[in-house]
């Protein structure tokens, strides 16, 4: 029996970000595999899972496409999640210190690179200066074993699943709380979406440590829910909350609330979180040319109501401001993680519950239901040779009696005129 690569295979968006990264067409990679293009978009997308020699070939290939090393398969038990391993996110700053506009937006974005840039579209400056640390948090050795580096590697002190949690959401729910607002334009609901988001990683944290980016995967999670036409319809969510006090401020959120959606995410991807363009195309599911036109037109939007914000330099410095200027606050990791808990037992009991109601109802019915087949009665049917009885209503017995001594006794003849002689 063939077996799958799959657990050693990278995630569907990162195969995907690794053919583009390497400038090759859905045909070109399925002419070195052996297989349809088909195939490998249903691969990239998840649909699918490659399997026996053409997997391995695939997973070979990606190898080649990957950079200069191949990550090392690890288990959470094995290699826990350290501090070091989120260092890319910012750390949770005081809220009533003055935060730096720059690092809000980029808190929890992957690397920015400018390999993927496109003429048609500038880049936005990366802020300057080395990558956000703090005292609590140092840097951890990557240990190098048989096949490369992984971005998971074993520190000198690893933690336990729920240390790693907590250090991923310190570092970047502050940031992700800003971006959520600038999505939706609701504070409540971003706060709320940024909690949900976490809740569902701590249910499926051994998928989300595994990730090559567990804060994107967090950040994907939070887009979606914020996102979620569903909420017009909640009480809390249909009276508008108050805009920002700054009228620079209200102008830009209006201007980002009234484009489309998908535009608004992906201009907040590209502009606001400094993502490169294969990583925007692929965490908002659309291929590289869409997302390049869906920048361009978000940006024509904006420039067109907001004409100071022509600059992408420009529009990435205000979008910053922007985030800053509002305080939200997040709840403590330990309130995240008791809420997934109680949130995961209440769904299992939910569901155990109804399959008691299922299966009783089931026995129910079988035990009433009847066991042998009885016909339904025929409906009545007029018999020839009997006449109906007429008008006022049937006979009492009395004259059915009278009636049947009249037919017997006084039949043709001479009797119906003459009495007979006794």
């Amino acid at each position: 029996m063939k077996q799958s690569p799959a657990g050693r295979l990278p995630p569907p968006k990162e195969r995907r970000r690794l053919r583009e990264n390497a400038s090759l067409t859905h045909d070109q990679v399925a002419a070195r595999i052996g297989v349809t293009p088909e195939t490998v978009r249903s691969w990239e997308a998840g649909r699918s899972t490659p399997r026996g020699r053409k997997g391995g070939a695939y997973l070979s290939l990606l190898g080649e496409l990957a950079e200069p090393a191949v990550p090392v398969e690890v288990t959470v038990s094995q290699a826990p999640l350290s501090r070091a391993d989120v260092t890319d996110c910012p750390p949770a700053a005081d809220e009533d210190a003055p935060a730096a506009p720059e690092p809000v937006l980029a808190g929890v974005g992957a690397a920015v690179a400018g390999d993927h840039d496109t003429a048609e579209i500038p880049r936005v400056p990366a802020a300057d200066g080395p990558a956000p640390a703090t005292a609590s948090a140092p840097a951890a050795e990557d240990t190098t074993e048989a096949g490369g580096t992984g971005p998971l590697a074993t520190a000198a002190a690893p933690l336990t699943p729920a240390q790693a949690f907590d250090a991923l959401y310190g570092f970047c729910s502050p940031a992700l709380v800003r971006q959520t607002y600038l999505l939706c334009g609701r504070r409540e609901l971003a706060r709320e979406a940024v909690e949900r988001a976490f809740q569902l990683a701590w249910q499926r944290w051994p998928e989300v440590a595994r990730d090559r980016d567990p804060a994107g995967w967090v950040r994907a999670s939070a887009y979606e829910y914020a996102l979620s036409p569903w909420h017009r319809f909640r009480p809390r969510y249909r009276s508008p909350e108050a805009p920002p006090a700054d009228a620079s401020d209200r102008a830009l959120l209006n201007v980002l609330l009234k484009l489309p959606p998908t535009y608004r995410r992906t201009l907040l991807l590209y502009d606001g979180v400094g993502l490169d363009l294969p990583e925007t195309a692929a965490e908002t599911e659309a291929s590289t040319p869409a997302a390049a036109n869906r920048v361009r037109h978000a940006r024509e939007a904006v420039a067109e109501r907001l004409p100071d914000l022509a600059d992408p330099g420009e529009l990435h410095r205000r979008l910053a401001e922007l985030a800053s200027s509002e305080r939200l606050r997040a709840p403590k990791p330990t309130a995240v993680r008791e809420g997934s808990e109680r949130r995961a037992r209440f769904w299992t009991r939910a569901a155990i519950a109804f399959t008691v109601a299922i299966v009783g109802a089931t026995a129910l019915t079988l035990r009433t239901a009847p066991t042998h087949y009885e016909s339904p009665v025929s409906p009545g049917e007029n018999v020839r040779g009997v006449p109906p009885r007429t008008a006022p209503g049937p006979l009492s017995d009395g004259e059915l009696e009278l009636r049947a001594k009249l037919r017997a006794e006084t039949v043709s003849g001479p009797e119906r005129l003459v009495p007979l002689t006794r």
